[in-house]
């Protein structure tokens, strides 16, 4: 609570916007340039929330320019709660990824718990209803007690909401590197279905119209939670749980079920409606009344509150769960009051749209802000950004790339299968429920999710890729390689890559060098969508993840949703029958940069990557999703962490089977990751028509499906046999027992 809120001279003289993220050249700028006055406290904070970089992408704005974002089925690209795309049959599918890094590393449970429910939000926002929740977790290494804790809670948070709201949690990835220890990445995705006749805006327009606050009451928690996730971190701020939100998923779950009812069955009492997430009722309130034009006058003392003697300051910032905001046609108040309390659920009115485009806030029979509603949302001012390439990639340039000698090669494989980046994850996804609603077709374990939509024969598969290590190593090629690994999985599932979604997890962007990290693999990223024609309808920035001034890899976090126009030609990642044919399709060249065998020789990450040819692996795995589409492929896995022996090994842990492969690769070129490559087996009788299918030149028969649990690999100077009963138990115990150990 704050107990006496200094006066706009004192705002001057004494700065408190600096700790709110406000510089003092925006300082100056509002009350030279837009208000020609000095604005009072709260106003002042609404300024500082809503021009953080959170909210207002100030500084990567003119990078994410870059990004193609509309096609033929896009729907609704970035600008509202979430994205979404045409399937077909008047159908839609949204989806949105938000980052929630800060918090959880505060209050990893809360952290996590509160970022699903905030995507949960964004999705039923857009009139969908939520099918699946999604994923992106890096940690450091599982070497310290602090690591293992937040691992524990952040699993358990979003086990813990998304169980309770019955949303299954499908698929993700989870990764350890040092770079995350003390600034975690946790990143949500959620996937929605609608009609395309029941979607929404987030729009508050019509002189007189009502604006209606829905949902749980506010309290001081996740105050400037916005500038919170728009700093630098530091051990300082281990403490700051007072700018971490509280979750309640059973709230939330009658929320939604209120604002689904309103959307899908009375649409006519509805202008707009909009989460209250970051920067809560602030933003949520002028972005409705900016998009729309229109003017707004809030009475704050209308808005339900769980706490006393709450100022209008704090009123605004709160960032308090399940809460929306509905602008709601005149006359209609009664009924939407009506159809809330039968949830439960509180639904007041707490202003109207007004003549002009003021933002007119009352509190206490006093005027607390009177500002235009542009100068929050669209005045603010865009920041020039210095840009540099980093030492270490210019020293880089000049050296040559570190080639392993595997003396072992049998042995290696072993002790990559319990690589923490590469072994099983079930101890974590077995906490989730991904099996609720009973549309989960291919769940966690897989390259990619699948469910059905029933009523069709179509599935929607989707997926979240992010690997650090390439970015670091060259952003502009990293960032090729994240959306080439999202349609990768996908297309090995059987799914035509429609869209992508993403998080932009990064470090200060003041700092030259990681803001031209972020501008070049923002680029490599958008020539992969051209040559994809997979547009970015939605997402998030989230810089400023570094930790004691240490930054984290530059880690752009592909979210990406595919559809599967036939379910019965959806394509499982593991061999299914013995005498099947083992194909590779793409060749392998000596790709050791940054990969998990590099790492775990060297404990480093380094080296040049080899540029990749996006084109050409789009016209690949569109040839290979064409002889998925005819039937002719049984089972497909991308190549990704540790490369063929992986991919090899993982495709038959859960089955009965074993491979007898024979390749031209020597033992190195097996941990070799180069991109867009897959192993696929086809039945003998399907050989030539899947080979004219493909009609590839990098496709390479390697061997058969065996039925005897091993996995026999002649390779170019020597050969091995893995006993895969054992090696799926190290894979499977890896991570239990580093999670056990005391450090």
């Amino acid at each position: 609570m704050i107990a006496t809120e200094m006066s706009p001279q004192e705002i001057k003289s004494k700065k408190p916007y600096l700790e709110w993220g406000l510089s003092e050249k925006e300082y100056n700028y509002i009350c030279e340039k837009l208000l020609k006055r000095l604005p009072n406290y709260t106003e002042t904070g609404l300024f500082a929330v809503m021009w953080s970089e959170h909210c207002s992408y100030k500084k990567s704005k003119p990078v994410l320019r870059e990004f193609p974002s509309k096609n033929e089925r896009v729907l609704q690209g970035p600008g509202e709660g979430a994205g979404i795309v045409d399937i077909g049959d008047g159908q839609a599918v949204v989806f949105k990824a938000e980052s929630h890094n800060h918090p959880s590393a505060v209050e990893p449970y809360e952290g996590a718990a509160t970022g699903v429910g905030g995507i949960i939000r964004d999705i039923f926002s857009m009139g969908a209803r939520p099918i699946a929740a999604l994923d992106s977790l890096h940690f450091g290494e599982i070497n310290q007690a602090r690591t293992k804790y937040l691992i524990n809670e952040v699993v358990a948070g979003i086990g813990g909401y998304g169980n309770c709201m019955g949303i299954p949690t499908v698929g993700g990835e989870m990764t350890f590197d040092e770079c995350y220890t003390g600034n975690p990445l946790v990143n949500a995705m959620c996937v929605g279905l609608m009609e395309q006749k029941d979607m929404q805006v987030g729009r508050a327009k019509g002189i007189g119209n009502a604006v209606m606050y829905v949902g749980a009451k506010t309290g001081r928690d996740g105050i400037h939670g916005a500038t919170f996730a728009s700093a630098d971190f530091s051990d300082e701020k281990e403490t700051q749980r007072s700018a971490v939100q509280v979750g309640d998923p059973f709230m939330e779950k009658l929320l939604m079920e209120a604002c689904l009812e309103l959307t899908n069955k009375h649409a006519d009492w509805l202008v707009g409606i909009q989460d209250m997430g970051a920067a809560g009722l602030a933003s949520s309130s002028c972005e409705m009344a900016s998009k729309a034009e229109s003017g707004l006058e809030l009475t704050l003392d209308n808005v339900p509150q769980r706490e006393p003697k709450m100022s209008a300051y704090e009123i605004m910032l709160s960032e308090s769960q399940e809460r929306m905001l509905l602008c709601i046609r005149a006359g209609f108040e009664e009924d939407v009051e009506k159809l809330f309390e039968n949830y439960g659920l509180e639904a007041v009115v707490i202003g109207r749209v007004v003549e002009g485009h003021q933002y007119l806030l009352k509190h206490k029979d006093r005027v607390v802000a009177d500002i235009p509603v542009s100068s929050l949302t669209d005045d603010v001012l865009e920041e020039e950004s210095q840009e540099k390439v980093p030492l270490r990639i210019l020293q880089t340039r000049e050296n040559q790339n570190w080639i392993p000698q595997i003396n072992d090669v049998g042995e290696t494989l072993r002790k990559m299968l319990q690589q923490p980046t590469i072994a099983s994850k079930k101890m974590f996804t077995q906490t989730y429920d991904s099996q609720v609603r009973t549309n989960t077709v291919v769940g966690p374990g897989s390259d990619a999710a699948v469910l059905r939509i029933r009523g069709t024969k179509k599935a929607l598969a989707m997926t979240t890729d992010g690997n650090g290590r390439f970015v670091y190593l060259d952003p502009k090629i990293g960032g090729k390689m994240a959306v080439l690994e999202a349609a990768a999985n996908l297309i090995a599932s059987g799914a035509l890559p429609l869209a992508l979604t993403d998080c932009l997890n990064y470090g200060d962007p003041n700092d030259p060098e990681i803001y031209w990290e972020l501008h070049q693999s923002v680029l490599g990223m958008a020539a992969a969508c051209r040559a994809l024609n997979t547009p970015v309808i939605s997402g998030n920035v989230s810089l400023y993840n570094e930790n004691n001034g240490e930054a984290i890899y530059p880690t752009p976090m592909v979210g990406m949703v595919g559809l599967v126009k036939e379910l019965k030609y959806a394509v499982p990642s593991f061999v299914q029958q013995q005498g099947d044919l083992v194909f590779i399709v793409g060749n392998t060249e000596e790709d050791f940069a940054g990969s998990e065998l590099q790492k775990m020789i060297t404990g480093e990450i380094k080296g040049n990557l080899n540029d990749v040819d996006v084109a050409q692996m789009s016209s690949r795995m569109m040839k290979l999703l064409s002889a998925m589409k005819k039937g002719l492929v049984k089972s497909a896995h991308d190549l990704s962490e540790g490369g063929l022996a992986i991919a090899l090994a993982e495709t038959t842990f859960g089955t009965k089977c074993g491979l007898d492969i024979k390749t031209h690769l020597n033992g190195e070129e097996l941990f070799s990751e180069t991109p867009g490559r897959f192993v696929v087996t086809v039945a003998p009788e399907s050989q030539k028509l899947f080979l004219d299918e493909i009609q590839d030149e990098e496709v390479t028969y390697v061997g058969t499906v065996t039925n005897n649990k091993k996995l026999t690999v002649a390779y170019e100077n020597g050969q091995f046999d893995l006993d895969l009963k054992k090696a799926e138990g190290l894979w499977e115990e890896a991570i239990p027992c580093l999670m056990k150990s005391k450090d």
